[in-house]
């Protein structure tokens, strides 16, 4: 997969839209109102809300500018559309098990939408990265910070 190239699913990509939405037309405009009231109350060196202002306005607009670049690079994937789903692609729901049969549910989404706390892992994480292509009983290593670590394929399924 190019590097340029954002993979994301329909839900990923609405709400990075979502949260553009809210910073530009809601946040920003609160704190451009606050950093121009601010400035007219004189000297600026001494104003904490101008100078607590200027600086989440510089924040926000880089952080719209982050949102814009991913949106852009975005490529939509419907994970029930994949061609192939006797193996493990993006958007797979993927039923893990290691050594010790400790069973894991892994959901393999964009980057910009993982939350490792829900089981929805980063397609370029290591264990994302380890797993794609896998079948249903395949062996796959993945190199952790603690070492290597095995798991067996044990379900594969696609949401719709």
């Amino acid at each position: 997969m190019k590097t340029a190239s954002n993979p994301i699913t329909p839900a990923g990509l609405a709400a990075l839209k979502a949260r553009y939405d809210h910073l530009l037309g809601k946040e920003r405009p609160e704190i451009v109102e606050i950093v121009s009231w601010a400035a007219g109350n004189g000297d600026r060196s001494e104003n904490g809300d101008y100078l607590y202002g200027r600086k989440r306005m510089r924040e926000i607009d880089r952080e719209l500018a982050h949102l814009a670049k991913r949106m852009k690079a975005a490529k939509v994937i419907v994970p029930s559309d994949q061609p192939d789903q006797s193996r493990v692609w993006f958007g797979a729901l993927v039923t893990i098990a290691d050594e010790d049969d400790q069973e894991r549910e892994l959901m393999l989404v964009g980057d910009d939408e993982q939350d490792p706390s829900a089981n929805r892992i980063g397609w370029s994480a290591p264990i994302a990265r380890a797993l794609r292509g896998a079948a249903i009983g395949d062996l796959r290593t993945v190199r952790l910070p603690a070492g290597e670590k095995e798991w067996e394929v044990i379900a594969i399924s696609y949401p719709g």
